[in-house]
């Protein structure tokens, strides 16, 4: 693998601007690669080291000792100061300029010390983040354990917050031995003890004059572990009469210890990338004077590299040491001093890639297109759907099988096709025995197929052995249960996510209550349609297509009472006119009539015109006038920008199919429900689509602000640091 392609490969992607233009500063060297003067100075490299072959050691200590005095004459790189004073800039003088090429290598030293700037300023400015960030960690581990002292001995005397210096010393004694290596640079490796010894002084002084009862006197709980039952306890009482006293359960403190536990596992996932941004760019540096030095023989590599080393992206030793210290204090307070158990923890390895997924993936796309094509042969051959019993079919049995910590696509997609494979196979089987005569003393027990094949998914669902990604369907339970509870729960991005795809299966809600009905009844056993006679049915009919629309409403709703961003209260509305115009589409299924036809296309027009806008608008990002890309956004991920238009039109046409149904179109030879299961199939397509540039939106305005890890919040806060935040 070429450094090229290795340097993309570990670049971070939201800080992809941030890394040193490697290809840009390549271009330069191609540039004067193709000069007269490159071609003389090869032509006298070649000279050189056949003299340097035939002439031995001698001539090789005056050519060494000739490249050192030229190395002198070639640049100088003088060391500069903003106004401000807090950032040093680095400004190369070419002593060569007026040579033939020397522009082009006047040009790559410009470049260079843009770019050493850029990196520079960029690595210094995360290095003082993440200082601040380790502070307020610092606090919270103070805290946390002043908070277990409480939970497991509430009529015992707090005991010593900050350990005692000895054993601090001993601690980063043991962790000095791990994280330091043979090729750690003596100078910094002194710089690194200094800053140990200061560490241990501060924490001395800390370890006398804090008293740890003061600690929990200015602490309380993050509102971000709240449940539905704290929710509602807040809104109707004082949150100031619980201010005074901290009261934790040991269950509360187990959720605390998690969340801090994660916060601690990001923080040193992010320090390890700034160790690598460092790397990295370094060696590009290196990589770039190496060839410059290489085609022009002229020996500025050392010069160069000298001032980068000295540069606060190589000398700097403040990520080192951080990592060290947020490795002692996880494995101190986390791993009861487990050394290999804390550190397996923090560094989370890469999940490694199965051949047998990719290729039972395949087999199961391949099956379900088979099974598909022999599905659609198998009705059209004897026209079963011009047949009454056809008729009944469709619309009672072929909608029941509309199918509906972190999986791959590989794992998605072999998940989604052998779901598709097992639920057209079950399709196909029933289907078989109802037009083969010979099988019809089996039809009451066949059509108990779907039931069965809901119910299996089901269990699979909630299952609680450790098979099938188990962390995943229980990650998937808790943000289903926490959209069901949207309006007590803190929305966030999985919640809003997951609602956001539940309201493209609203056919498939509805085809719930059909569940209930056709097998709760015994619909299934007397083969009769007599379910939307039914009062109760109808009524329920209106409630269940509503749900999910009704899921993201009470979720922007939510966000609105705690962001008081105006545009969550815009969105509502989005979703409150959806659930409008499904009232009168559904009312207009059911009871028919010209008035209820009008209002069900009027306020469905209406929620096609707000929900496209705030698509392609607000969750997209695009149609900006004043953009450096005409009608898009300024930052775009694809290279073709005509994609973007073209997905906009799609999302407008597919959005306008959704209105199809009111007009009550008839595509012979297909009845309605091949109509709807067409129209949920075009919605999914759009859904989908609508999923890639939400979430490219969502990724480049992270980018905007260089947030590249999760932002977890900290589970505790501090009286002080309201009142700062107040003033």
């Amino acid at each position: 693998m070429t450094f090229t392609k290795d340097f993309k490969q570990q670049m971070v992607p939201e800080w992809e601007k941030e890394y040193m233009d490697y290809e840009g500063l390549k271009r330069i060297l191609k540039e004067m690669k193709s000069s007269k003067q490159s071609k003389h100075n090869r032509s006298l490299q070649h000279r050189l080291k056949l003299e340097r072959a035939f002439s031995g050691i001698h001539l090789q200590g005056s050519n060494h000792q000739r490249e050192g005095n030229i190395e002198e004459e070639v640049i100088e790189v003088k060391t500069l100061e903003e106004e401000e004073g807090s950032k040093e800039l680095y400004k190369t003088d070419f002593h060569k300029l007026h040579e033939e090429g020397g522009e082009a290598e006047a040009r790559l030293f410009q470049k260079l010390d843009e770019e050493l700037n850029k990196v520079n300023a960029f690595y210094k400015d995360q290095v003082e983040a993440a200082n601040h960030e380790s502070n307020l960690l610092s606090k919270q581990v103070e805290a946390l354990v002043a908070l277990r002292v409480k939970v497991k001995s509430p009529d015992a005397e707090l005991k010593q917050i900050v350990s005692s210096p000895k054993e601090a010393a001993d601690q980063n004694h043991q962790q000095k031995d791990s994280m330091t290596g043979p090729e750690v640079d003596p100078v910094r490796q002194t710089n690194r003890n200094i800053h140990h010894h200061e560490e241990q002084v501060e924490a001395h002084n800390n370890y006398k004059r804090r008293d740890p009862l003061e600690i929990l006197e200015h602490v309380k709980v993050d509102d971000s572990l709240q449940s539905p039952k704290s929710t509602i306890k807040k809104a109707f009482t004082d949150s100031s009469d619980n201010d005074n006293e901290l009261s934790i359960s040991k269950e509360e403190l187990k959720k605390i210890e998690k969340q801090l536990r994660l916060v601690f596992v990001e923080f040193y996932q992010k320090l390890l990338h700034l160790k690598d941004y460092s790397f990295m760019n370094l060696s590009a540096f290196s990589k770039i004077m190496k060839t410059y030095e290489k085609r022009t023989s002229r020996a500025a590599s050392t010069a160069y590299m000298t001032v980068v080393d000295n540069s606060y992206l190589g000398s700097s030793d403040e990520v080192n040491f951080l990592l060290e210290k947020v490795e002692s204090t996880f494995i101190r307070n986390f791993t009861h001093s487990n050394h290999k158990k804390g550190r397996k923890l923090l560094r989370q390895k890469a999940k490694t890639e199965k051949q047998s997924i990719t290729f039972f993936t395949g087999f199961f796309c391949g099956c379900f297109l088979a099974l598909l094509v022999a599905t659609i042969l198998r009705i059209t051959s004897q026209q079963f759907i011009k047949k009454k019993k056809g008729t009944f079919y469709m619309e009672n049995i072929f909608p029941l099988y509309r199918a509906g910590t972190e999986l791959d696509y590989r794992q998605i997609f072999l998940l989604t096709s052998g779901l598709a494979v097992v639920a057209l196979l079950c399709f196909l089987i029933n289907l078989q025995i109802e037009m083969n005569s010979r099988s019809q003393q089996y039809k009451t027990l066949t059509e108990l197929v779907p039931l069965i094949l809901v119910v299996l998914v089901l269990l699979i669902t909630f299952c609680p052995l450790n098979i099938l990604y188990r962390s995943s369907r229980f990650f998937f339970i808790r943000c289903l249960f926490r959209c069901i509870c949207a309006p007590f729960f803190t929305v966030r991005l999985a919640d809003f996510f997951l609602a956001d795809q539940l309201t493209s299966q609203f056919q498939a809600f509805k085809s719930v209550e059909l569940y209930i009905c056709y097998y709760g009844l015994g619909e299934h056993s007397r083969r009769q349609k007599k379910c939307h006679t039914r009062g109760i049915y109808n009524i329920q009919y209106f409630i269940v297509g509503i749900i999910p629309y009704w899921f993201r409403l009470a979720q922007c709703m939510r966000q609105f009472y705690e962001e008081g961003d105006i545009n969550r209260a815009f969105n509502s509305l989005n979703y409150l006119s959806t659930i409008t115009a499904m009232v009168f589409r559904t009312a207009f299924e059911l009871k028919k009539g010209n008035s209820w036809k009008v209002l069900a296309l009027v306020f469905s027009a209406l929620a096609v015109l707000q929900n496209t806008y705030w698509d392609i608008v607000k969750d997209w990002g695009l149609l900006q006038r004043l953009s450096n890309n005409p009608y898009l956004r300024d930052k775009l991920i694809l290279p073709h920008r005509s994609i973007y238009f073209i997905a906009m039109v799609v999302d407008i046409a597919l959005r306008i199919s959704w209105m199809q149904l009111v007009f009550e179109m008839d595509w012979s030879p297909l009845r309605k429900v091949a109509i709807i299961t067409v129209t949920s199939c075009l919605e999914i397509i759009r859904r989908g689509i609508w999923n890639f540039f939400r979430l490219e939106n969502e990724h480049l305005n992270n980018v905007g602000n260089y947030r590249a890890f999760k932002s977890v919040p900290h589970p505790f806060s501090y009286y002080d640091e309201e009142k700062d935040k107040d003033e």
